[in-house]
């Protein structure tokens, strides 16, 4: 006998992570004053990229000596400029616990060719940071998309470091307290978090990075897109505004837009409380049901944006399958889309939880999430 489903659906039923949902009641008419057919080398252009690198700093509380960057090719386009540019001038650690991660240590290995220590952890675990030697160059995910799993705090950086710590922060970054006196560079993408368009990606960089990439020079051919130096100097420029290619005005006023809204939320803090608050939802009904639990093994590094779970149920023949056909329902009846588990993790369910998704919508997606279960369980037998 079908099962009957819930009467209301989640008024928003985007839950991708990436790109995320856009902030609430946003409308096209909010990027009126995107400055469209003119150049970005213009001094309105200038205007507005010089405004979302400060809005940054100001939101996330960025310290003034730290550089921040719009760059190409989104998060992934940061984090092999960084790699291209910093690595190679002593010891290497890579850190991988997801999919992501484990792309870092490909582009180190194979491409760069770089003899690099690497660690790792299956899906719902993490390295130990006390086995790092952090005087040598480390690369990690501060939270991995793919496996719900985040680093709990810096606390195991040592602030007298040696090495530079390079930290793809795209699913962390204005949802979680990043400590930067321990990041010498991190990135993210507007896609995320802050439910921007993609393509554009942003570089921050401490002294320490900064001193080198003015110190250093790669033994590679550098490609002209990853170049943040000229003559043994910083391109100052990259960092007031001056793009290395051309990019997106409609997508950098959807940024501004997006910072606006997140100060009138509290800034930072404010952000956090929403991703914190919608995690949570998921958290305590994992903790009511034994049939779903969180991927993240320990309660610590759970992520509070991409929340990943796995179907624990006995009576599940085939997990992969079952995780898929859940997935299927819930997006056939409009009630999530686009929360099948990555391809390369584990089955089941990565539900994005960032600060532009309603606690309301989380709320309304857990009796969904009941009856898919139920529904599919029933159809399996």
């Amino acid at each position: 006998m079908a099962i009957a489903h819930p009467a209301s659906r989640p008024a928003n039923p985007r839950f991708s992570s990436g790109p995320c949902a856009k902030i609430p009641h946003f409308s096209l008419d909010m990027l009126a004053d995107a400055p469209l057919g003119r150049s970005h080398r213009a001094a309105v252009g200038k205007d507005k990229l010089k405004a979302a690198i400060e809005g940054t700093r100001e939101v996330l509380g960025i310290p003034a000596d730290y550089k921040i960057g719009i760059v190409p090719a989104s998060d992934t386009g940061a984090v092999e400029m960084a790699m291209w540019s910093l690595l190679g001038a002593r010891g290497v650690e890579m850190l991988a616990w997801e999919s992501f991660g484990s792309g870092w240590v490909t582009d180190v290995v194979k491409q760069l060719k770089l003899d690099a220590v690497v660690k790792t952890a299956d899906y719902g675990q993490i390295v130990d940071f006390a086995t790092v030697d952090f005087n040598k160059d480390v690369v990690f995910t501060w939270n991995g998309t793919t496996s719900g799993v985040r680093v709990a705090n810096g606390d195991a950086i040592p602030a007298d470091r040696e090495g530079l710590t390079i930290c793809d922060a795209t699913s962390a970054a204005f949802a979680m307290d990043l400590p930067w006196d321990k990041l010498d560079v991190t990135t993210f993408s507007w896609q995320k978090v802050m439910g921007g368009e993609a393509a554009h990606g942003m570089i921050i960089l401490s002294p320490r990075a900064v001193e080198r990439l003015e110190s250093y020079t790669p033994a590679w051919p550098m490609p002209k897109i990853f170049r943040m130096t000229k003559g043994g100097k910083l391109i100052e420029g990259i960092f007031k505004g001056e793009t290395i290619n051309t990019p997106s005005m409609l997508a950098v006023e959807d940024y501004l837009v997006a910072l606006d809204w997140a100060r009138k939320i509290g800034g930072l803090d404010g952000l956090i409380k929403r991703s914190t608050t919608n995690a949570k939802v998921l958290w305590d009904f994992c903790d009511r049901h034994d049939w779903i639990a969180n991927l993240a093994e320990d309660d610590a590094t759970r992520s509070n944006t991409s929340v990943c779970l796995k179907f624990t149920d006995d009576r599940i023949k085939d997990g992969a399958a079952f995780a898929k056909a859940v997935a299927k329902k819930l997006e056939t009846y409009n009630a999530a889309y686009d929360v099948g588990a990555y391809r390369d993790a584990p089955a089941g369910l990565r539900v994005w939880c960032g600060a532009t998704v309603e606690a309301s919508d989380v709320e309304a997606l857990t009796l969904w999430l009941k009856w898919a279960f139920e529904a599919c369980l029933e159809e399996q037998a």
